[in-house]
């Protein structure tokens, strides 16, 4: 029998947080949307399949957009994963959007400590805000950790907040996805006492199942052909009316079914390592340059911690590594850190310096955006 498919505006979360404890116990779906956000070229559904229990829109920062149905008995595999994970059940600060997964899975776990997440209100955000959220954030018997999942440009902000480093300091554990984590943000937050949990994931796996390079206890990890797969009970029941992707992105291998992440990586003794993403390379003077490997030198160097590695056409070479950032940077002292480390093809060929980096809603580097600003050719 379908079930009827529930639209509600993430502009309030504790309508977003209803519409999740209603979908958990077999109420209607929920599908949250982002208020003023472009819509989807389809509009969804008015019903879906009884086992999908949310509806995570997502275009991505270079994707087109796509509808990821999650069943409750995902959502809920996730929960207890990670509250496995990090030592038990808590109470959170919520400070991100409600319609990425990352968000959702804040709500998610808060319902199933049976606790009611303190919001840092939707917008720009300001660690401020979230300091004044932290001071109202209590705890009890019942779940007595002190818990929130955050960004990494959201973790460099309040690092840069002396009164908000004090309260992050006070959580027992701060988790940080949706993009690579650079080293010398997480040395930052380590020296001032923050406990920093790296988490990789996706909508496709419920979110971030894997935790400092470690799968959760029922996910897998393998590498096929050069590209990572995760496995396990966490995995989304595919996208809504798109069996042609579905079909592509989900798959069958060793007996089991698996998510294709589109990520390139390694697993050695168990430890997942990403290396960027598999169609973000370069050809340059007849090289391969994986972008994303270029922007992991590039992060590590001071003050470059949300600096992104984007694509320009040349004549000469084809294509081009290029840096935007919102921090000055010489370029010499680029070239000279990303060809010591990856060699002379990968050596960015321009710094473009923005007073502010385009941002999506997740806290995300719009990727988009950027590489139009960087090639305007393009």
């Amino acid at each position: 029998m379908p079930r009827p498919l529930v639209p509600v505006g993430t502009s309030d979360p504790s309508a977003v947080l209803r519409g999740l404890e209603a979908a958990l116990t077999g109420g209607p779906a929920l599908l949250p949307v982002a208020e003023g956000a472009p819509a989807l070229p389809t509009p969804p559904p008015a019903h879906v399949e009884q086992r999908v229990a949310l509806v995570v829109e997502t275009s991505g920062s270079t994707g087109t957009g796509k509808r990821v149905a999650l069943s409750s008995e995902a959502l809920l595999a996730g929960a207890a994963a990670a509250d496995a994970a990090l030592g038990g059940p808590g109470h959170w600060v919520l400070a991100l959007p409600t319609h990425y997964i990352a968000g959702l899975n804040v709500l998610t776990r808060s319902v199933t400590a049976g606790t009611t997440p303190v919001v840092v209100p939707p917008g720009h955000f300001d660690a401020r805000a979230f300091a004044e959220a932290a001071d109202r954030l209590e705890v009890d018997p019942a779940a007595p950790h002190r818990y929130t999942s955050l960004v990494p440009v959201q973790l460099a902000r309040i690092l840069d907040d002396e009164r908000a480093t004090a309260a992050l300091a006070t959580f027992d554990a701060v988790l940080v996805g949706g993009q690579a984590t650079p080293a010398p943000l997480r040395e930052r937050a380590t020296a001032a006492g923050v406990r920093v949990v790296t988490t990789y994931g996706a909508s496709e796996t419920a979110g971030g199942c894997v935790y400092d390079g470690v799968p959760l206890g029922p996910v897998q990890a393998t590498v096929h052909d050069g590209e990572l797969l995760l496995a396990g009970p966490v995995l989304a029941e595919g996208y809504l009316d798109d069996p042609g992707r579905t079909a592509t992105a989900f798959t069958e291998h060793d007996g089991r079914r698996w998510y294709r992440t589109g990520d390139a990586g390694e697993v050695h003794d168990g430890r997942v390592r990403v290396l960027g993403r598999l169609d973000d390379v370069v050809i340059s003077g007849g090289e391969k340059v994986p972008l994303g490997l270029v922007e992991r030198i590039v992060r590590g160097l001071p003050g470059q911690d949300a600096a992104v590695v984007t694509r320009r056409a040349s004549g000469e070479w084809g294509e081009v590594p290029v840096v935007v950032t919102d921090r000055p940077v010489d370029l010499d002292t680029v070239r000279s850190a990303v060809g010591e480390a990856l060699g002379r093809a990968a050596r960015p060929a321009d710094v473009v310096v923005l007073d502010r980096l385009p941002m999506l809603a997740s806290g995300k580097p719009d990727r988009r955006a950027i590489r139009a600003i960087a090639d305007p050719a393009t």
